[in-house]
């Protein structure tokens, strides 16, 4: 491996997990994050322990099935295309946004009863809305209420979703699969606790906790963490500073290529534990990132995407697609 070394980073992240607990002591009264930084350092310590115990192509999607069995007014959802589309054309930073809507409208899903998942649009209300994972997204939400005002009888579920989808084609990726069918949620209905969103502090343990409930794997765990090629962090929401990559709104592999061969050193600041590039440290990866590196049957599939951006391209399409069915009653 040309960047980190492998032999040094469990530990480097065992340390990410101390330095967050002490974050904790400090911070908790002034700062809301989606980090439990007193979950980290027993996360980080109970990977390194997993880490040590451990040693088809997606199919593209055909365009005809796009809006479903029945095309549910297309000419419409192409109006909505391009209202997402002129909204990213003023401020393409917007683009990453509104995948993490998508992303976190649907990532409350449980697939042991069903409930949560991306049906009802649960988000507009509290107390889903004033979950730490989901701060900041109010302002998501607000810039798509011209486009729900321009089409009153579109679900907000779909809207929401459909612009996560748009979004990864309009900033260079693949074409997600997308089928509208979604209904609105009143306040009060379909709840879910806060709690079911990664916790970018934590490990490879944790990120499997997470994700099997849901019902991904960790092929497809590594092709949606590939996410985070995409968009920045701010510490006024997830309490984390930086971007990924050096192109933050262009869909690229380079998360996968730059966690390889670049060298990731612990941040050293008062805000929650964090990695940033030695050599210019305007990059950064989270503990959760570096985590795929370290556990054997996640690296395998970060090797592979770092070497085959066209895999990781379909694989991300198709993981990402599924995620947004989740919680959809479909006949």
């Amino acid at each position: 491996m040309a960047g980190i070394l492998s032999r040094s980073l469990p530990r480097a992240l065992a340390l990410a997990g101390r330095q967050s607990a002490r974050t904790l002591a400090t911070q908790a009264a002034t700062r809301s994050s989606t980090v439990a930084p007193v979950a980290v350092a027993v996360g980080a310590a109970g990977a390194f322990a997993y880490y040590q115990q451990q040693q088809a192509h997606a199919e593209w999607w055909n365009p005809l099935t796009w809006f479903g069995s029945e095309p549910d007014t297309p000419a419409e959802w192409g109006e909505v295309k391009a209202k997402i589309a002129a909204i990213l054309d003023d401020n393409d930073t917007h683009g990453p946004f509104f995948m993490r809507l998508a992303w976190h409208c649907a990532g409350s899903y449980d697939a042991s009863d069903n409930s949560g998942g991306s049906n009802g649009a649960t988000m507009r209300f509290s107390p889903e809305a004033d979950h730490g994972g989901n701060a900041g997204l109010n302002e998501a939400r607000d810039l798509l209420e011209e486009v729900k005002a321009a089409h009153p009888d579109l679900s907000y579920a779909d809207i929401y979703t459909f612009a996560g989808a748009v979004a990864v084609e309009l900033m260079g990726g693949p074409v997600v699969k997308w089928t509208p069918g979604r209904t609105d949620f009143a306040a009060g209905e379909g709840v879910t606790p806060d709690g079911r969103l990664p916790d970018a502090g934590q490990g490879a343990i944790h990120l499997r906790d997470i994700f099997y409930r849901m019902g991904f794997d960790d092929r497809e765990i590594v092709a949606l963490s590939g996410a985070h090629s995409l968009g920045f962090c701010h510490d006024d929401r997830s309490g984390f500073v930086g971007p990924w990559t050096d192109e933050p709104t262009t869909f690229t592999n380079k998360y996968f290529t730059y966690m390889l061969d670049k060298k990731w050193e612990l941040k050293q600041w008062d805000g929650p534990a964090q990695f940033v590039d030695s050599e210019t440290k305007s990059l950064m990866m989270l503990p959760t990132d570096l985590a795929l590196v370290v556990d054997p049957a996640f690296r395998v599939h970060v090797d592979a995407y770092a070497a085959d951006p066209a895999l990781f391209a379909a694989d991300f399409a198709a993981a990402f697609g599924k995620l947004l069915e989740l919680g959809v009653p479909r006949a």
